[in-house]
């Protein structure tokens, strides 16, 4: 159950970068949303750092 969970906050965690990467890649990136999308990844990467 517990190797599960964390995989699933990677697999979001992943999800995470890429909606990242996409929006800075934009001519004119959403800061708004890029703050946003950071700080959900900030919150999974210490969840998944407390999971171990």
């Amino acid at each position: 159950m517990e190797n599960s969970h964390i995989s699933a906050l990677s697999a979001k965690h992943a999800g995470l970068e890429a909606r990242i990467k996409a929006e800075t890649s934009r001519p004119m990136p959403d800061a708004i949303l890029v703050a946003s999308l950071k700080k959900q990844k900030l919150r999974l990467k210490e969840e998944m750092e407390a999971q171990h």
